[in-house]
């Protein structure tokens, strides 16, 4: 059941952070957030599907590119998941040659309350 608009039922204890992760790469500090820059991220279809698919399809703490399932370009795929990181929306993890991401919720939801709810509550086009 997909949460109500406003809510935000996503926290960490989801998938707990598993022991000895890797640093993450470089991403804007909480205060650094900005509306801007995260709606004008979120305004791509495809970027918006993945954080949509984070928030509601989540299998484990996070995920590699390939869990998508996408049928895109390796390089087309590797810039929209930095335009993501770069927003401060999503943390990406390197394990050796594969890069994961999961969505910041506290950082977002302590930010932009709602904005979660509303991207989850999104219905893709067919």
């Amino acid at each position: 059941m997909p949460p109500t608009v406003g809510t935000t039922p996503w926290t960490d204890e989801v998938f707990p952070e598993p022991p000895g992760l890797p640093e993450p790469l470089p991403e804007p500090a909480v205060d650094d957030l900005r509306l801007e820059t995260v709606l004008a991220a979120l305004s791509d279809p495809l970027r918006l599907t993945i954080v949509h698919r984070l928030l509601l399809e989540s299998e484990q703490f996070d995920h590699a590119c390939g869990w998508f399932g996408f049928d895109r370009p390796k390089s087309s795929l590797t810039h929209h998941f930095k335009a993501l990181r770069e927003a401060g929306i999503t943390r990406q993890r390197q394990y050796g040659l594969e890069r994961r991401s999961h969505v910041r919720v506290v950082d977002l939801n302590a930010r932009f309350p709602g904005l979660l709810g509303l991207v989850a509550a999104w219905t893709p086009r067919a």
